[in-house]
């Protein structure tokens, strides 16, 4: 864009920059002072009788303004980032032994202490899920599942209403198989019609971390989730 300068100007501006700079990037600074040498040479070499005119040189002036504002605007889009980052890492650590709810159909299980009337006490457990349906229904059934995907129990829900329900389940005297991984599964009718359910999985929250400036929840259960994906922690 600057036009005019000697040979001899050129040359030498070129083997400053390349001295205090071997990489060849140059910041805001150095090029706006790069610029202000060039321009103050090319005033000093013009033509008396053909000056740059005041168009021509505001452009210019235009430009490295351009530049340095850009710089400027990158700083505070980093800086921003970087408090971003700070808030979610606050958060997905207040967010540590919490219980959040999100989709999925892993049954969350929970022990209960139980005392009967000689004052004695036992331990039980108790299976604990919840899930979302587009529409009331009068006939809702619930089917608890082995990993491997065997029926364990069948669960008659009755009513439930649209949106969310929650349910909890008391394993049958006579099982005694695992209860660390059962999965549900559950079916809604309104008479004839099939109403939509989506199934929801609780699970306590162990840890968290920031990853490309998204904020990941890792659970109990073995998922991972986001934030997004969460539906209600308590």
């Amino acid at each position: 864009m600057i036009n005019g300068i000697s040979e001899t100007t050129s040359s030498s501006s070129t083997s400053s920059t390349g001295s205090s700079n071997p990489g060849g990037v140059s910041s805001a600074a150095e090029m706006q002072d790069q610029f202000l040498a060039l321009l103050v040479a090319q005033l000093q070499n013009q033509d008396p009788m053909n000056p740059m005119d005041n168009a021509q040189m505001t452009s210019q002036m235009a430009q490295i303004s351009t530049v340095t504002g850009l710089e400027k605007l990158n700083d505070t889009v980093t800086s921003v980032t970087s408090q971003f980052n700070s808030m979610q890492i606050l958060q997905g650590s207040s967010m540590i032994g919490r219980t959040i709810l999100s989709e999925g159909d892993q049954l969350g299980v929970v022990s209960v202490e139980s005392v009967d009337e000689a004052g004695n006490t036992s331990q039980s457990v108790m299976g604990t899920g919840a899930f979302n349906l587009s529409d009331s229904s009068p006939e809702v059934t619930i089917k608890i599942l082995s990993a491997s995907g065997q029926v364990v129990d069948t669960m008659d829900y009755g009513t439930a209403d649209e949106g969310r329900n929650y349910f909890n389940w008391t394993p049958p005297e006579d099982y005694e198989g695992d209860t660390s991984n059962l999965r549900f599964k559950v079916e809604a009718r309104n008479n004839e019609t099939v109403v939509a359910a989506q199934t929801l999985s609780p699970s306590s929250v162990i840890s968290s971390r920031v990853d490309n400036g998204r904020l990941y929840l890792e659970l109990a259960n073995g998922d991972i989730k986001t934030l997004d994906s969460i539906e209600a922690v308590y």
